[in-house]
């Protein structure tokens, strides 16, 4: 992960407390570059999130047209832990794909696999 986008997540989760920051995670070849702020369109987005289905839907156009890949996605757990949560763990598909949980200045990443989040080591660069 670039320190530039390590850095977003941080102020992203920062900036919308109480509530929880969510967005999409872009990058190339498993490297994580940029995190994507969306809307968080959760009915209850203090203690729920979801993604704006159109920055996700533009960011999916994006990586066809040959921009950066949909690595994962992320989100906040303003007074919680960075570990997934019992919602999170029900909302999983098992599509590989990582997610970043922020909580205060902790970021852990996740992989979403088919038998439930793996835990992933990763490197600032």
């Amino acid at each position: 992960m670039t320190s530039g986008a390590l850095a977003k997540l941080r102020g992203e989760a920062a900036r919308a407390a109480p509530l929880e920051c969510c967005g999409v995670l872009l990058g190339r070849g498993g490297r994580i570059e940029e995190a994507l702020p969306a809307a968080n369109v959760a009915p209850q987005p203090e203690i729920r999130f979801e993604i704006d289905p159109a920055v996700l839907l533009s960011a999916h156009k994006a990586a066809r047209a040959g921009g950066p890949q949909v690595l994962g996605y992320y989100h906040s757990h303003p007074a919680g832990h960075p570990v997934p949560s019992a919602t999170d763990c029900e909302h999983a598909s098992g599509d590989r794909r990582i997610w970043a949980i922020v909580a205060g200045s902790e970021v852990a990443l996740w992989r979403d696999a088919e038998e439930g989040f793996e835990w992933v080591d990763f490197a600032i660069r």
